[in-house]
């Protein structure tokens, strides 16, 4: 089996299973909080000077001969150009083609990897990565330095990271940033849906016209210039040599 079908398929980290297994003895999870805390303290560290980022999501299950690939490597080095840092959660697939796309454009590149007991590599093209034990603490990174978000297709997680922006940007907890979602036929049932609940009263039209849907990279990329890097005075920053982002 490849890497990129196992990835995210192996048992839950012993972390995980703790932390939500129940009510615990209280010093046990004041530790467990400390922890948590901890871990949160070092992703800041880690990435305190990566920004301004664009995030992109997509599956850890497409192969390089694969078009949604080749779609997120050229988007990968398309943002690069713009001037962003392209971060992703630094697997294969859909993650590492994005970032190998910023790293031939002479972008940066980094990941936000997560902890699992077979699959913990990142893809070899970052600059700079950190590892978490917890998908939320990832999750928290992943957004917090990003001005834009691309998606392609993918599974459960990038539904997950779909619908949490959405409501973030939906909520007022983080600002109207672009949600882009490439590869329109992969995501026709989702568009339907969405319109749906519009038409049921469950979301406004509002919140659906924040989302783009679009399989253009030049669309995709006049998205980012217009709304988040105009929108919010963003300058193209310079490139720098890899080792400018130090030490993983």
């Amino acid at each position: 089996m490849t890497q990129a079908k196992e990835w995210g398929k192996s048992p839950p980290g012993r972390e995980d299973l703790v932390l939500l297994e129940g009510p615990a003895r209280r010093g046990s999870e004041f530790l467990r909080a400390l922890s948590l805390f901890l871990e949160f303290i070092h992703g800041f560290r880690k990435l305190h000077f990566v920004g301004p980022c664009v995030t992109v999501f997509g599956s850890a299950r497409f192969h390089e001969d694969h078009a949604y690939y080749q779609l997120a490597r050229e988007m990968g080095g398309r943002i690069a150009r713009l001037g962003f840092t392209v971060m992703t959660g630094g697997g294969p697939g859909i993650m590492e083609a994005a970032n190998r796309g910023a790293r031939e454009a002479g972008g940066r590149s980094v990941g936000c990897n997560i902890v699992l007991p077979v699959e913990q590599q990142p893809n070899p093209y970052l600059d700079r990565f950190v590892t978490f034990k917890h998908f939320f603490v990832r999750k928290v990174m992943l957004v917090k330095y990003s001005y834009a978000f691309v998606v392609l297709p993918g599974g459960f997680g990038t539904l997950d990271e779909i619908f949490e922006t959405a409501t973030l940007i939906q909520t007022g907890k983080i600002k109207n940033f672009p949600l882009v979602l490439m590869g329109v036929e992969y995501w026709r049932d989702l568009r339907e849906l969405l319109e749906r609940m519009v038409v049921e009263g469950t979301i406004d039209a509002k919140d659906l016209e924040r989302i783009v849907f679009t399989d253009s990279p030049e669309h995709a990329i006049e998205v980012i210039e217009t709304q988040a890097a105009k929108a919010f005075g963003l300058k193209p920053r310079a490139r720098k040599p890899r080792w400018y982002l130090g030490e993983r």
